[in-house]
């Protein structure tokens, strides 16, 4: 494991968003759904193509709060731009479990 500082763990924006929309992503390699998530005033609404097709309905999604990074720069994922990378776990069959908070918190919170 390579150790870093903690001014490089602040260069990664992680923020508090609330998916508002999803859909199926049917161009992409893996099983994939698109994602619109509002992140707040601040950040607007940001879209992310996530390999969550395994463990997650698109319309379970909605209404979810999800954590994402937030500063990458956008990636054209099978035709769809990608603006945001939505952090999860891989369970023990290595399909993705999302992180997300336990209770509610403002969009656009910054995970520190």
């Amino acid at each position: 494991m390579t150790s870093i500082t903690y001014e490089d763990f602040l260069r990664v924006d992680m923020r508090v968003g609330r998916v508002v929309r999803a859909e199926p992503h049917p161009r992409a390699r893996k099983p994939s759904i698109r994602l619109w998530i509002d992140f707040g005033p601040e950040l607007g609404v940001r879209t992310s193509s996530a390999a969550l097709a395994a463990r997650y309905r698109p319309e379970e999604l909605v209404g979810r709060l999800v954590i994402a990074v937030v500063n990458f720069p956008p990636k054209n994922v099978a035709g769809f731009v990608s603006e945001v990378l939505v952090l999860g776990v891989p369970d023990e069959a290595g399909e993705v479990v999302l992180l997300r908070p336990d209770a509610e918190v403002p969009l656009g919170g910054r995970v520190f």
